[in-house]
C-alpha cells in the first residue's frame, strides 16, 4: 500500500535580482571538473512556531524581497550554465530575464524528527529538496540553472530553507551567499554591511594556470559530457542510493572526544618509533580518521574470512580550499571553484586492524601535508584516479567543512536547529556541531539496521582510545 502523501505544493515562483546584469562568465580550469550535473543540496531547519498565515502574509514576501536584493550582488546565480558541444568551453550566461525558482511546500511530516540527528529515511527527506531541471537544445547545448531554492513550512512548528545548486560555486561561495541573504533578511532588508564589506569576486583572471592544466581538464570534461544524455534524459536525476531503505544519521563528537583522540594518537606515536610523530594534529584529521575507521569496521564486519575483500583499497577523499594555498593571492570571496582534491588510501584490512586509527590519522595527515606543499599536484590525473578507485576499491567522499560555520546562518528565526546535506551513500557530510561547542558532526548514510551497530563501534572506539 502506498504511503499517504504528507506534503503539498503551495506555490512555485520566480525571483529575479533587484537589478539585473547581462554578462558572460567563463569557467576556469578548476571549474571544469564540476561542470554539468554535479549538484550540492543543503537544508537549514529553523524553529518557527507562528501560525501558518503569519508565514504566508509576512515571512514569505520578505524572504522573496531580500532574496531579490541579495541576488543583485550574486547575479550569476540567477543565470544558467551553458555547455555547448566540443570544442566550445562551458560558460555562465546572465541576461535581464534571469531568475531563481523558489518553491513553497507545506508539510505534515514530523519536523522534530527530520531536524534531529536521529536516523531518518532519505525517502522522507526527498520532498524537502528543491529540484533543478536541465534542458538540451537542438544544437546539443545543455542548459543548467545554477540554483533552486525551497521553503518547506511545518505548520506551527518550523521551517526548512533548502538550496540545490550546480557546483559552479564551491561550498565557501554557497556559505557566503546564504549568510548574505540571511543577514539582509535578519536586518529587515536595510543592512547590507556583510555583502558590501565582502562582495563576491567574479574576476576570472585571479586564477592562473602555469602548468597548462586547462587543456587536460577540458579534455576530461568533454569525455564526461558525452555520458550526460543517458544520465539526464532531460531531467536532473533525483538523489539515488540504490534499492532498499536508506537512512541518514548524524554522529556528533564533542570537544572532549576530539581532544581525547588527539592525545591518544600523539601518545602512541611518542611510544612507538614506527610512526613519525607530528607535533600537532588538527581536529579534522583525528575526527575524520576515527569516523572513517569506525564506518569501515561497521560496514565490512562480515568480511573477515574473505582475504580478497580484506585486501581491497579504501580511499578517503576530501577537497581543500586553495584560496590561501597558491603562490599568488586569491580573494577570500572569489566566486567559483578554488578546490583541489586530496586522497588518503589504506587497505581495508589495515583500517579494520588494531592500528587502524593511527594508520588513518597518518594517511590523512600525509595527504594534507602533500597538498600544502603542492596544492595542485596530480591534478592532470584526477579523472584517471577516479577510474582506478572504481576498479580497485571504494571511496568515502567528505562534503562540507566546519570552516563554513553553517549554524551561523540566521534569517531572524534564530540559529538553525539543524543543518543537513543530502548526498549519495559514498559521501560523508561534515560541519561544526550544532549541539556540542567545539565539536564536529558527521552525516552518514546507512542501510536499515546498520546504524545501531555503527553506534556501538563508535562507543567502543571512544572508550578504548580514552582508556
Amino acid at each position: 500500500m502506498a504511503e499517504p502523501k504528507t506534503h503539498k505544493l503551495v506555490e512555485k515562483s520566480q525571483v529575479a535580482p533587484a537589478k539585473t546584469t547581462t554578462a558572460s562568465l567563463s569557467l576556469t580550469f578548476l571549474d571544469l571538473s564540476f561542470a554539468g550535473p554535479v549538484y550540492v543540496r543543503r537544508q537549514f531547519f529553523y524553529h518557527f512556531s507562528h501560525p501558518t498565515h503569519i508565514f504566508y502574509e509576512t515571512t514569505l514576501p520578505f524572504l522573496k524581497h531580500t532574496l531579490s536584493l541579495t541576488l543583485q550582488h550574486f547575479f550569476p546565480l540567477a543565470g544558467n550554465l551553458l555547455c555547448p558541444p566540443p570544442p566550445h568551453k562551458p560558460f555562465i550566461r546572465c541576461t535581464h530575464d534571469d531568475s531563481v525558482t523558489l518553491t513553497v511546500i507545506e508539510s505534515q511530516a514530523d519536523f522534530n524528527h527530520l531536524s534531529s540527528n536521529k536516523p531518518k529515511s532519505l525517502k522522507h527527506m526527498d520532498h524537502l529538496v528543491p529540484k533543478l531541471t536541465c534542458t538540451n537544445t537542438h544544437y546539443d547545448t545543455f542548459i543548467f540553472p545554477l540554483v533552486a531554492l525551497q521553503v518547506t513550512v511545518f505548520p506551527n512548528c518550523g521551517l526548512c530553507i533548502a538550496i540545490t545548486y550546480c557546483h559552479m560555486m564551491d561550498d565557501r561561495c554557497c556559505s557566503h551567499f546564504m549568510k548574505s541573504w540571511s543577514s539582509i533578511c535578519r536586518s529587515g532588508g536595510v543592512d547590507f554591511t556583510l555583502v558590501k564589506k565582502s562582495p563576491p569576486c567574479f574576476d576570472r583572471e585571479v586564477l592562473r594556470d602555469p602548468k597548462g592544466l586547462e587543456a587536460i581538464l577540458l579534455g576530461n570534461y568533454f569525455e564526461e559530457r558525452s555520458t550526460w544524455k543517458e544520465k539526464l534524459v532531460g531531467q536532473t536525476p533525483k538523489h539515488v542510493c540504490g534499492d532498499g531503505d536508506y537512512l541518514k544519521a548524524t554522529i556528533a563528537l564533542g570537544r572532549d572526544d576530539i581532544e581525547g583522540l588527539k592525545r591518544y594518537a600523539l601518545n602512541q606515536w611518542a611510544e612507538n618509533d614506527e610512526f613519525n610523530a607530528p607535533q600537532y594534529l588538527s581536529k579534522f584529521v583525528v575526527a575524520c580518521a576515527f569516523v572513517w575507521v569506525s564506518f569501515m569496521k561497521a560496514k565490512y564486519r562480515d568480511d573477515d574470512d574473505d582475504e580478497g575483500e580484506e585486501m581491497k583499497e579504501e580511499y578517503f577523499r576530501f577537497a581543500a580550499d586553495c584560496r590561501d594555498r597558491l603562490e599568488y593571492p586569491i580573494p577570500a570571496t572569489y566566486f567559483g571553484n578554488c578546490l583541489t582534491k586530496c586522497y588518503a588510501v589504506l587497505k581495508r584490512k589495515e583500517l579494520k586492524g588494531e592500528d587502524g586509527f593511527l594508520l588513518a590519522v597518518r594517511a590523512i595527515s600525509r595527504a594534507i601535508t602533500d597538498m600544502k606543499n603542492e596544492p595542485l599536484k596530480g591534478a592532470e590525473n584526477w579523472r584517471a584516479l577516479l577510474k582506478k578507485i572504481s576498479v580497485l576499491g571504494t571511496t568515502v567522499l567528505v562534503t562540507g567543512s566546519p570552516k563554513f560555520t553553517v549554524y551561523e546562518t540566521d534569517f531572524g528565526f534564530g540559529r538553525p536547529t539543524k543543518v543537513e546535506m543530502v548526498h549519495s551513500i559514498k559521501c560523508m557530510s561534515l560541519a561544526e556541531s550544532g549541539e556540542k561547542e567545539g565539536g564536529l558532526e558527521f552525516g552518514l548514510i546507512f542501510k536499515s539496521g546498520e546504524f545501531e551497530y555503527f553506534i556501538s563501534v563508535i562507543k567502543r572506539g571512544l572508550e578504548t582510545l580514552k582508556s
